[in-house]
């Protein structure tokens, strides 16, 4: 402790007051919450003080009672004239169920009792005010204030020293549990073998073990024994070191010196176990404790259920689940968090969820560990609704979610591609909470970048910025490689520099995005350069980095610096895994290098590197290239053989190879056994059969000119596939037993609106609903931006309020398109009006702002519309961020010279 203090009472009220004012339940300005303070604190003083009516049997203060406030206990303790009186009464009210005490309350009780020189009861508060301590820094301010009241006469007690050391060991806050233990070794009280385990445990917690042994020295030096809590807390620190041996050598002295074990002391082994991935010893040891008649508890169990779980051994945890219920040993919720969890990550989300709703039929409260491990796993697995629903009905109930409950849920939605979703959630914890961190930020980053929208993941670097969260290095590494792919390389590297001025050292992950990213746009040399200068900084290059340059080396036939660059990483003891030679296959594939490929090939299977999905891949194209289809399909039964199954890549690789050969037929067959094998086929593969059916019905169509000796009207162009081609194309997919499903249909309607053909993609929609299907969403929203794109606004409007009137929420992106069109048109009303109802939707302001008023209208010089449209925002309270606001001022006064930034920034402060 200090220096004792020697304060008059009424500093140490103003005291109190300064030090915990913030933290005090009660107003500051009580008076002005409760009109009725002064009469119900004067009421009670005077009920405390009637001594004809003993005041605990007072049917008034118990009426009175349910009203109290801790700030009103204050004033009662300060105020009434009978300590003991007080005391009772503060004894008397904390028992209430409705009322607790905050640390004002024992302040003001601890003042007026060591002002009275009544130290024995003052000893006692301030021993409940130590157990009162919520957290870490409640506790040190606790400390404080008793520190400053300590004078002669009201030194702690053994009894206030082993209650502040525990506190503080719960908190583990090891250096004040130290300097706590040297004054109570210097006040002159004989430390108890409590006091002494107490700080073993302490600090063996915390893995410091050699500071214990100092103190079970001590232990002997007071002609006392250690004890199994003793022992047990020294396994314990040996555990946390990852030091088994030792942990057991001690679990063996304490044995040989006649000191059971208990359940902790086996819990503690079989967790240390645990955490060294030794899990079958750690069941052994269980075993071991119920053959000596020492029962496993709860805790026990769910370490190695836990274990199981994570090493993908579900049927051994629900065995052990069962041994433990047969025990009698019911689990709780640390144990159904730890099976929610398991169960999920292996695939088993129904039963992950059955096994939620019986904890909560069995009257076990979740805790925020277990919702979050169940939004987390439900996110993870594409369940994002269903882990929303959680999350809603959560909060319902009481419990908020933290930042990392909607760190899930974001990464959830950014996982399906909703990332307008993920903002709405975003702008709900920057209005009410929680706070968003970086994971937060980078997570959406992430999600822009993805979806391509590269602004939009700039500008929420900008306001993670303005928000005062530092960006780190993932944060960088996520821009860099989206810019990167977006063949946005000036940015790239301008990102690049800027995170070197902020201070940040680029690591691997950086380096590696970016020579990525020159490697992908064809500049080798530029990528070479950086990957020397990563090196120079001492920046070592791992695996992923050799096989991005060594990608970019093999697209562009570059195989002999490839080569060299192989041996180079075989140097820096880095062998070779199954992406590096995959990547040198496909390199020779595509220079015609299929004879040395094979080599590579063989070579994998003889140092042990099994090829992947992706090899094979890569080998096929090579065959189909040389036109050696049958030896592709060879390979393609090789694969599936070592349980290898192609992917749409593969199947669509050797499609495209028969058709080139003429062989359709052999294509629509392999298509097919594609679908019957559940591989749903994208816009390449059903291209290549189109080139096959237009082709075939070219020829066609040339035997019959050349029998009838007549001459064709005219010649179509091969590369544009005709609507009846695509006809053909779904008519031959039933007749081979592959009916088109709404998949197809929207993949080849979105290619069609993706060349700006929308007539004719209508046409295809007509066809669809004649077959008795009927457009999704996402077929819409295709039909929507192809509208937009060929200015056919009254078709957009129509369509938009045909989805309105269904339910129908559209992204973002598309009311841009709706209304940057209308605005081309001239119908600015008519956009207003989509705005308008479009804000009548969730959205995040920020989002709008990014996308439809500077990405949709101020790219198309409508700034004037997007002052009026921002107007609309205002008047709706729509919120937006300082810094968009500052964008969007920067961006209107490069389109429109005329209106400067201070104009927006005062509509804004204005509005």
């Amino acid at each position: 402790m200090v220096k004792p203090l020697k304060p008059h009472l009424p500093y140490l009220i103003f005291y109190c007051r300064r030090l915990f004012f913030p933290f005090c339940s009660f107003s500051s300005n009580p008076h002005h919450d409760n009109p009725a303070f002064p009469n119900l604190v004067h009421r009670v003083c005077e009920i405390l003080s009637n001594p004809r009516i003993p005041w605990k049997g007072s049917s008034e203060l118990r009426s009175l009672t349910p009203k109290l406030k801790p700030y009103h206990v204050v004033k009662i303790i300060e105020n009434h004239s009978n300590t003991d009186s007080v005391l009772q009464f503060f004894y008397w009210v904390s028992k209430w169920r409705f009322y607790k005490h905050d640390l004002c309350c024992y302040m003001s009780m601890l003042n007026r009792l060591v002002n009275d020189n009544n130290f024995a009861p003052a000893d006692h508060v301030r021993i409940l005010m130590i157990k009162a301590s919520k957290d870490e820094g409640e506790l040190r301010r606790v400390v404080e204030f008793l520190n400053g009241i300590t004078r002669d006469g009201f030194s702690y007690s053994l009894y206030s020293f082993n209650s502040l050391l525990i506190q503080l060991g719960k908190f583990n806050m090891v250096a004040a549990a130290q300097s706590s233990y040297g004054e109570l070794l210097n006040s002159g009280i004989r430390p108890s073998l409590l006091s002494l385990n107490t700080m073993i445990n302490i600090l063996c917690k915390r893995g410091k073990v050699q500071e214990a042994e100092v103190i079970l020295g001590q232990i002997y030096q007071y002609s006392m024994l250690p004890d199994v809590f003793t022992y047990t807390s020294l396994i314990l620190g040996h555990c946390r070191n990852r030091n088994l041996d030792k942990a057991f050598v001690v679990f063996d002295q304490m044995i040989e010196k006649g000191i059971d074990p208990n359940a902790v002391t086996y819990s503690t082994l079989i967790n240390g176990l645990c955490d060294d991935r030794r899990v079958d010893e750690a069941l052994d040891m269980i075993e071991e404790m119920i053959e000596k008649g020492i029962n496993p508890t709860v805790y026990t169990y769910t370490v190695p259920i836990t274990a199981l779980l994570g090493v993908g051994r579900v049927d051994e945890a629900i065995s052990l689940v069962a041994s433990m219920r047969a025990r009698s040993c019911l689990p709780n919720v640390q144990t159904y968090t730890a099976m929610i969890s398991g169960l999920a990550k292996s695939n088993q989300l129904e039963i992950a969820i059955g096994l939620y709703h019986k904890m909560v039929r069995n009257r076990l409260v979740p805790t925020i560990v277990t919702y979050n491990a169940l939004i987390h796993e439900l996110s993870e697995g594409g369940k994002v609704d269903v882990a929303f629903k959680i999350l809603n009905w959560m909060e319902q109930h009481g419990h908020s979610g933290n930042t990392k409950t909607y760190n899930a849920m974001i990464n959830g939605f950014c996982t399906i591609g909703n990332v307008e979703r993920a903002m709405i959630l975003f702008g709900e914890m920057l209005k009410v909470g929680p706070p968003p961190n970086v994971i937060t930020y980078n997570t959406l980053i992430n999600g822009y970048t993805k979806r391509g929208y590269l602004d939009n993941a700039r500008r929420l670097m900008e306001v993670m910025k303005e928000n005062g969260c530092k960006p780190d290095q993932y944060t960088y590494a996520e821009l860099i490689s989206g810019f990167c792919k977006g063949c946005m390389l000036d940015m790239a590297s301008a990102l690049f520099q800027e995170m070197m001025q902020q201070g940040l050292s680029p690591n691997f992950v950086n380096y590696t995005a970016l020579i990525d990213g020159l490697c992908k746009n064809g500049k080798v040399d530029d990528a070479l350069v950086l990957f020397g200068r990563m090196q120079g900084i001492g920046c070592y290059p791992n695996i992923e980095t050799y096989n991005v340059v060594l990608n970019g080396l093999s697209k562009v036939g570059r195989l002999r610096e490839a080569e060299k660059l192989c041996n180079e990483m075989a140097e820096n003891g880095l062998l070779p895994n199954v992406i590096t030679n995959t990547t040198l296959i496909d390199g020779l594939c595509r220079n015609g290098g299929i004879h040395l490929a094979f080599k590579i090939f063989h070579e994998m299977e003889r140092r042990n590197c099994p090829p992947n999905l992706h090899t094979y891949s890569a080998l096929m194209y090579g065959l189909c290239q040389e036109a050696r289809v049958d030896d592709a399909k060879i390979l393609l039964e090789e694969m599936e053989c070592r349980n290898l199954y192609p992917d749409e890549v593969t199947y669509t690789c050797l499609i495209d190879g028969l058709v080139c050969l003429g062989r359709l037929d052999h294509a629509f067959s392999l298509f097919h056994r594609m679908i019957k094998a559940g591989c749903n086929p994208n816009y390449r593969t059903y291209y290549a059969l189109l080139k096959g059916v237009q082709k075939e019905c070219q020829i066609v169509t040339k035997r019959v000119a050349v029998e009838n000796e007549t001459v064709q009207s005219h010649i179509l162009d091969e590369k544009v596939v005709t609507i009846d081609t695509f006809y053909t194309l779904l008519v031959r997919m039933s007749e081979i037993g592959c009916e088109p499903s709404i998949d197809t249909y929207f993949v080849l309607i979105a290619s069609l609106c993706h060349d700006g053909r929308s007539h004719e993609a209508d046409q295809l929609v007509k066809f669809m609903t004649e077959k008795g299907l009927s457009p999704n969403a996402a077929i819409y929203c295709s039909l929507l931006n192809a509208y937009c794109k060929n200015l056919r606004v009254d078709a957009a409007l129509d369509t938009l309020d045909l989805l309105s009137n269904r339910g129908f929420k559209l992204p973002l992106s598309v009311y841009a398109a709706i209304i940057s069109a209308l605005c081309k048109r001239k119908r600015i009303q008519a956009a207003e009006v989509v705005f308008n109802n479009m804000l009548n939707k969730q959205w995040n302001g920020d989002e709008i702002v990014w996308t439809v008023l500077i990405d949709g209208l101020l790219k198309g010089g409508e700034s004037r519309v997007c002052l009026n449209l921002l107007h609309a925002m205002n008047s709706k309270n729509v919120p937006i961020s300082k810094q968009t606001h500052l964008i969007l001022a920067r961006e209107i006064s490069k389109t429109d010279k005329l209106i400067t930034k201070n104009q927006v920034t005062y509509k804004f402060c204005k509005s």
